[in-house]
């Protein structure tokens, strides 16, 4: 009767530990791909965000646990405490306790004296490796999964055995009666020996609209090898290559329209094709002079915290005179059109 009460309660506790189940609140098999994870996480954000559903309080809980669930099964390592020892495991990992050596009883029992006690130690861990990761504006204002290839130097056994885990530990001798001497020796363990090799393996990246330059994604344990510890981890920087027709600054967009003189007087109308093809109609029906920018309000990039927020877009125009010159004819014709008085004014304009 007592090992079944003891089992209760075991079995009270792990429930208690496990927490919520990410995959199911994203709808999503725990085997399920970063892309599979990321089309689960947009649907069901657009669903429930906020913006779409001001007046059910419901609704933006239910957006607050969408993103957690996101944003602990979209890092591999999260990913990984998540699947071995659950959400408590991974809140224990962010408060910097770690993730893989995390004992759900220490919890209840290690104030009793009955845990364990975790002996501190510096972790070895190789060299990270940070590379920009190139990519196009439109690819930043639409979206886009891209794969690389990746060749990484990995450690792999050997045969026979090294000297690892050197370090430097004190040995006391005795000299004489109640005479004692301290010596320092290096010790050394016994590990299996290795020989680098490289390996190739395929990295899937998404890149997500509204992203800037300088955001990085993580892939842990990709980076340099550790002979006696963890490989460092690789991150991807984010570099946006330069368009030609649009400059980017922060969620807007920023391009130059050049116009003929005849058109900066009596008024035009055109399309930009904009990055991802749609139209962005030009209408000017006054005098338009060098110099003068218009905004198309909601025709900027996406915001990266919020896809249903877009920038602006500003368009700055340039006026091309004609070559050539004018006939007497022509010139009086001019100053009888425009009935402009002389306006010559010299000052700095610096």
């Amino acid at each position: 009767m007592t090992c079944r009460r003891l089992l209760v309660c075991f079995s009270l506790i792990l429930f208690a530990l496990a927490g919520r189940d990410f995959y199911k609140i994203l709808g999503v098999n725990k085997s399920a791909s970063k892309k599979e994870i990321k089309k689960a996480y947009r649907k069901l954000a657009m669903q429930y965000h906020p913006d779409k559903n001001p007046d059910d309080e419901g609704a933006a809980d239910k957006f607050k646990e969408i993103s957690e669930a996101y944003e602990t099964l979209a890092d591999d390592e999260k990913r990984q405490t998540f699947d071995k020892h659950g959400e408590e495991g991974v809140k224990k990992m962010s408060q910097g306790g770690g993730g893989q050596n995390f004992d759900p009883f220490a919890n209840f029992f290690g104030h009793f004296g009955f845990g364990h006690q975790e002996q501190e130690k510096q972790e070895r861990k190789g060299s990270d490796v940070v590379v920009d990761l190139v990519v196009t504006l439109e690819e930043l204002y639409l979206g886009n999964f891209v794969t690389i290839q990746r060749n990484r130097p990995v450690y792999k056994e050997s045969g026979g055995t090294r000297q690892c885990n050197c370090r430097m530990e004190m040995k006391t001798h005795m000299t004489g009666p109640g005479s004692f001497q301290m010596t320092q020796h290096r010790v050394c363990d016994q590990c299996p020996g290795l020989k680098l090799v490289t390996e190739t393996e395929d990295l899937e990246l998404e890149i997500e609209p509204g992203m800037v330059d300088g955001m990085v994604q993580k892939f842990s344990g990709k980076g340099e090898p550790h002979m006696e510890g963890e490989p460092g981890d690789l991150y991807f920087k984010v570099k946006t290559l330069k368009h030609p027709q649009f400059h980017r600054s922060g969620d807007d967009l920023y391009t130059n329209l050049t116009i003929s003189l005849q058109e900066a007087l009596v008024g035009f109308e055109m399309e930009i094709k904009h990055l991802d093809g749609h139209k962005v109609p030009v209408k000017r029906e006054k005098v338009t002079w060098f110099g003068a920018v218009i905004m198309k309000k909601g025709e900027g990039m996406p915001n990266f915290e919020n896809r249903n927020k877009l920038g602006n877009l500003y368009i700055t125009f340039d006026v091309k005179f004609p070559r050539g010159e004018l006939t007497a004819e022509e010139k009086d014709s001019v100053r009888s059109i425009l009935k402009q008085a002389s306006v010559q004014t010299v000052y700095n304009g610096l």
